[in-house]
């Protein structure tokens, strides 16, 4: 497990199940990452999607979440809401992105994430980033899963409502839905920024975190 200051991640990895789960979860984030650490690396990988407008739309979203960084997309085509029965596949992807890319940071959904997908994904991270800091984001959604968070990551005013902007300039298929609206992603972050004392704040999940008094890694 490593430490992490906002100012110390050159590469960071992003996964989600679906495209605009990574920019709905932690887009405030990655605004507030990419302008802490100009030149950053970041690779992320979609693990639904391909071939449809949808992986269009994630692949301009994530670049322009993530401004004067080197950002790699992969929108891979498995089974929307069948990832449970690609287990495999989904673990021999983890395990080939961990073999050519050794982040500072994972993004991903938190394992008690009531959308299969997501928990598939969630349960996989950890068994290939064994010795890497792994923060779950918030994806707001019907399920009712939402929990009380540990990590907070506060952000400024202009990142949380650049975040909104984005997701509809960016997601024009998701307008349609009736949770895609600023009132949702503005309403939990200000929500997670009182909780933090920021006016606005993304939050996260971490299964596990150690805190060391220097920068020695534990091999694991």
């Amino acid at each position: 497990m490593t430490s992490l200051r906002m100012t110390s991640v050159e590469r960071l990895l992003l996964l989600g199940a679906h495209c605009d789960d990574i920019a709905i979860g932690a887009g405030g984030t990655l605004l507030t990452l990419a302008a802490a650490n100009p030149g950053m690396r970041v690779r992320a990988v979609v693990f639904t999607g391909a071939g449809t407008e949808r992986a269009e739309e994630e692949q301009s979203a994530l670049r322009a979440f993530c401004p004067d960084a080197q950002v790699d997309v992969t929108v891979l085509g498995l089974p929307d809401g069948l990832l449970p029965e690609r287990w495999g596949e989904v673990k021999r992807t983890l395990r080939e992105v961990r073999a050519a890319f050794d982040p500072d940071l994972v993004l991903a959904s938190p394992t008690h994430d009531a959308h299969q997908d997501h928990r598939t994904i969630a349960r996989l991270v950890p068994t290939e980033f064994r010795n890497h800091l792994i923060l779950g984001f918030e994806i707001p959604k019907w399920d009712g899963d939402m929990r009380q968070p540990g990590v907070f990551v506060p952000l400024s005013d202009e990142a949380a409502h650049d975040k909104c902007t984005l997701l509809h300039k960016h997601y024009p298929s998701q307008h349609g839905r009736d949770w895609f609206d600023d009132e949702t992603f503005l309403g939990l972050a200000r929500l997670r920024g009182m909780q933090c004392r920021s006016r606005y704040a993304e939050a996260f999940f971490a299964d596990k975190l150690v805190l060391r008094p220097d920068d020695r890694a534990e091999e694991g």
